[in-house]
């Protein structure tokens, strides 16, 4: 969760960068290739360094060997710079004015690439896309390709594998595998049957409670509210988020969406709905672990809980996700909630060699034996490139879950929209709306008006701050 936060937080920081960014300039004029990175008769035999800027003070020292690997392997120098902690932006903007700026750097989403648009080459011949198992991840402009995500990170409904057999074989089960639930008319069918049949299954509820005590409501007010807003604000072109945050106005336009699957974890919880604004995300977890629900809503950092809780009864083998379904069209297509804030930039000002050079280590440290191991084991990523086997990928089951989603073909993974949310106020107020309304103290009608009008006043408030 701390990283999903940041998310938001840098969001917001990059939007405030956009003024600074217009006085920087590089030092000895614009010698930008205008060609796009990665066209093989680029020569790269005199480049002697390249520059890295790095995001994540917690792995400099990773950096720092793999760099030293590099070298021994081309000759090349890769000099390796890491901001302190929540000055990557102040850093990058200093580093970015020298005679020597950064050659590979780190943009935040689309919001970065805003910002950084004039220094962003294309990267859309790299060797790196073309091995990203989603491109639909990357930050794209028109038909160029301007940040290339190097970790990611999912969330879904995860569910016990166990369970699921088990139902599975009970009569009239409405389905035989998980395979078949692809939509929210599927899901729902099977979750109704669940609750029918819970003292046969073993379960207090099909689904962990719906944790609405304050501060621990994140799940509902900013994960699960993604999917409606990534439905109102995508694009055919361009990213979701960069028309959220360019948003005064929220219609809700999937409002009835959100009820939808809010009033199927709600309905068919372990708790009852009077005792919600008193459940936190840690015993929602746990009910997930000691087996006495189904499915619960999260993300693949809960791995580490789930295993950890003392009386742990399911098998790493058991956890898997599916997608949020909630009743919108095409939905049998959509992937998990699939975001990152880490994306890796080429400096368009340096020359053609350098960036090509620039280029080649990014793609020698996600395809080299050496490289990948060094991503899976030293800096930890779930790295989203089809270069990495099996055996290859991180441990935990709900990472390998997660790629295993990337990695399905006509499949469309939901983007991190709730970036674009405009306040914590705003969610919070939101958040006490939807415990009001699981007791029965406001209509659905109010929750909704109230969340569209809060939507247009903290944006406005936010553009006056």
């Amino acid at each position: 969760m701390k990283n999903l936060k940041r998310v938001i937080a840098l969001s917001m920081a990059g939007c405030m960068m956009a003024g600074a960014m217009a006085a920087c300039n590089t030092e000895g004029g614009d010698t930008s290739s205008k060609a796009a990175v990665g066209e093989s008769s680029v020569d790269t035999k005199d480049v002697k360094s390249i520059y890295f800027l790095n995001f994540k003070p917690e792995i400099a020292d990773k950096y720092a060997t793999i760099a030293e690997q590099y070298k021994k392997e081309t000759g090349i120098e890769v000099k390796v710079t890491t901001a302190a902690s929540g000055e990557y932006e102040q850093t990058l903007t200093a580093e970015m004015a020298k005679s020597e700026p950064p050659t590979i750097f780190q943009i935040n989403g689309p919001v970065g690439y805003s910002n950084w648009a004039e220094w962003c080459a294309d990267l859309k011949n790299t060797d790196l896309y073309n091995i990203l198992s989603d491109k639909s991840l990357a930050v794209t402009k028109d038909d160029g390709v301007y940040g290339i995500p190097y970790a990611v990170e999912g969330y879904g409904i995860i569910y016990n594998d166990a369970i699921m057999q088990k139902y599975f074989a009970t009569s009239g089960a409405k389905v035989t595998s998980v395979d078949e639930i692809n939509s929210f008319d599927k899901l729902s069918a099977v979750v109704e049957d669940m609750t029918a049949k819970k003292a046969d299954l073993g379960i207090d509820g099909v689904f962990g409670s719906t944790s609405l005590k304050t501060g621990d409501d994140w799940r509902w007010q900013t994960h699960l509210m993604d999917l409606p807003l990534y439905y109102e604000f995508k694009t055919d072109s361009g990213s979701s988020i960069t028309s959220c945050l360019n948003s005064t106005e929220l219609k809700f336009t999937y409002a009835d969406n959100y009820k939808k699957i809010f009033d199927l974890y709600t309905n068919n919880s372990c708790t009852e709905k009077s005792l919600l604004g008193g459940k936190t995300v840690d015993e929602s977890m746990a009910e997930f672990a000691t087996g006495k629900c189904a499915m619960i809503q999260n993300g693949n950092w809960a791995w580490g809980q789930i295993n950890g809780i003392d009386g742990n009864q399911v098998k790493a083998e058991d956890v898997k996700f599916l997608p949020i379904y909630t009743g919108v069209d095409g939905e049998e297509k959509q992937g998990l909630c699939i975001g990152t804030e880490n994306y890796f930039a080429i400096n368009s000002k340096v020359d053609a060699a350098t960036q090509k050079a620039s280029a080649d280590f990014l793609n020698w440290l996600f395809t080299s034996e050496y490289g990948k191991k060094a991503v899976k084991d030293d800096l930890g990523f779930i790295a989203p490139f089809t270069s990495f086997g099996d055996n290859e990928k991180p441990e935990d089951p709900l990472a390998k879950s997660v790629l295993s989603w990337m990695e399905k073909d006509g499949y469309k993974s939901v983007e991190w929209t709730f970036g674009g949310i405009p306040s914590e106020n705003w969610k919070k107020e939101f958040g006490a709306n939807l415990l009001q309304y699981v007791q029965g103290q406001k209509e659905w009608n109010a929750v909704v008006d109230e969340a569209k009008s809060s939507w247009t006043t903290e944006r406005e408030a936010a553009a006056t701050a």
